[in-house]
Formats: structure tokens, C-alpha cells, sequence
């Protein structure tokens, strides 16, 4: 007998699938609750914003500086410290200024030691300038050098400045900044800080101040020359010029002062010989 054929059944694999979520729709309230936190932050960081621009205006609108007292200032005007002082573009604000010097005072400037500044009111500042002390200067390389009473050289400048006198007579072969002038004798400082301090007590503008190598001094009052010996009773004799010089600007010639003293009084003017006077001898 013939076997009949069976057909195979055909065999189905099970695939396990995942249901696919679809996304959902969220409402306002429900992302905004979400998003309270980031919210919180935003509005906090724009209420600060808002508190310093306030603060800001605040500070810049009720701090002005209106007045300014300058003292100590000899070699710059009173225009030329403020400037140096309140520079910037908020340099007029009184609060800005004291935070910016507070225990720091202005140093690196020409002629000044250093410059404080103190905050009287809202509107008003005081600038205290400390000046270095200048016994005189000598002129090198075409330029100005100025030193203090120990003879350091503390400014080369190109300009002339009023108060300080020129010192001629001394000889050095070199000049550094911020190094003493190198002379035979240092003692010397000590005689010009102690000449121009008595100059200028009593309030005389001398021009030049002369060491002869004789060891004799000489002090210049434009064409007026007060010839003063090698230096005794240097105070009893710069006192007299006070009431002398101002009656012998105009003059030309040398005011002789050698042998005076408070006993002797001993002076004599000698007016400098004119070519026509050369001429007749």
C-alpha cells in the first residue's frame, strides 16, 4: 500500500513586543509646577539685578564731588593734583574714591612722596599732598637734576621748578637717579638744605646758589650777587637780606657780606663796571 504524504504544519515563533508609549500631553500648570525651582532662581537673580542697578544709581547720583581741598601742593596746581587723583570715568564720585585709596595712598609721581585722600561728605574730598624734599638741583646732560637734603637724586626733569634752587660749583662727573651726586664732600647737602630752609624762612627766591672752591659762598637774586664768606653766621646774615635784597632788584653788582655780623653790620654794594666805565680805566 501506497504511504500517504503528511503535510508539515509550518512552525510560528512567539515574538515578544513592548507597547510603545506615546507621549503625552502636558498642560501649563503642570510644566510650569515642574520648572517651579528654575523659576525661583530667574526671579531671585533678577531681583538682585534690579537692587544693585538701584544701589548703583543710587550711589552715583548722591556722591558726587562738588568741592575739593588740596593741600601740601607746591609744584603742582591744585588742577593738575585733582586730576591725577580723580581720573576715570567715575573719578568725581566720592564713595568710589574712598574705597579705591582707603589705607593706599598715590605714589610714582614726580616731586611727591605720596598723596592721601579722605572723604569729608557725599560732595566733598580732601587731598593731602606730601612733597619730596628738594634741597636744590644741578643741571647735567641738558636736564635738571633734582636732590634731596641727603644729596640723592631724586627727579631728572626738563623743566625748572619754581622754589628750588640751581647749586653751581659742585663738581661730579656723573649724575644717577635715586643715588647720591657723587662730590668730594657730602657734607656739603647739609649746607645747601640748611641755606635754602633760611631762604625760603624768610621768603626770599634765590636764583643760584654758588660754592666757590675757596670754600666761599654766593647766592644769586637775578643780577643782584650777596657774596656771604665761607658761611659764618649764615642766619644773621640771609635775615638781613630779607630787608636788602628788595631794595637792590634793578641793580646789577655784588652785595658784600663777608665780615658781617650782628656787631659789625659791615656791608657794601659794588655795582659791575659797564663797558663804558672799562673803557675810561
Amino acid at each position: 500500500m501506497a504511504k500517504k504524504k503528511t503535510k508539515k504544519k509550518k512552525q510560528v515563533k512567539k515574538v515578544n513586543t513592548v507597547p510603545v508609549k506615546t507621549k503625552e500631553k502636558v498642560s501649563l500648570g503642570e510644566y510650569i509646577r515642574g520648572h517651579k525651582s528654575l523659576l525661583g532662581i530667574g526671579g531671585i537673580l533678577a531681583a538682585v539685578f534690579v537692587i544693585l542697578a538701584a544701589g548703583f544709581s543710587y550711589i552715583i547720583t548722591n556722591y558726587t564731588v562738588t568741592t575739593v581741598y588740596v593741600e601740601g601742593n607746591v609744584h603742582y596746581t591744585n588742577e593738575e593734583i585733582m586730576s591725577m587723583v580723580m581720573e576715570g570715568h567715575y573719578g568725581n564720585n566720592s564713595l568710589l574714591l574712598s574705597l579705591m585709596y582707603k589705607d593706599k595712598g598715590i605714589e610714582n609721581v614726580p616731586f611727591i612722596e605720596k598723596m592721601d585722600v579722605s572723604v569729608i561728605d557725599p560732595h566733598t574730598i580732601k587731598i593731602e599732598v606730601y612733597e619730596k624734599a628738594l634741597a636744590g638741583y644741578v643741571e647735567y646732560l641738558e636736564r635738571y637734576m633734582y636732590f634731596d637734603k641727603d644729596g640723592i637724586v631724586v627727579e631728572s626733569s626738563l623743566e625748572k621748578t619754581d622754589g628750588v634752587p640751581m647749586v653751581t660749583g659742585l663738581k661730579f662727573d656723573h649724575v644717577i637717579v635715586y643715588e647720591p651726586l657723587p662730590v668730594e664732600d657730602p657734607a656739603i647737602f647739609t649746607s645747601i638744605l640748611n641755606i635754602t630752609q633760611l631762604v625760603n624762612k624768610y621768603n626770599l627766591s634765590v636764583d643760584r646758589i654758588y660754592f666757590g672752591s675757596d670754600g666761599t659762598l654766593t647766592l644769586y637774586f637775578e643780577e643782584v650777587k650777596a657774596a656771604l664768606g665761607t658761611g659764618e653766621n649764615l642766619d644773621e646774615k640771609i635775615m638781613k637780606l630779607q630787608y636788602m635784597i628788595p631794595s637792590l632788584l634793578g641793580e646789577k653788582g655784588t652785595l658784600h657780606m663777608e665780615n658781617y655780623t650782628e656787631e659789625t653790620k659791615k656791608t657794601s654794594f659794588e655795582p659791575d663796571k659797564v663797558m663804558g666805565d672799562e673803557m675810561k680805566n
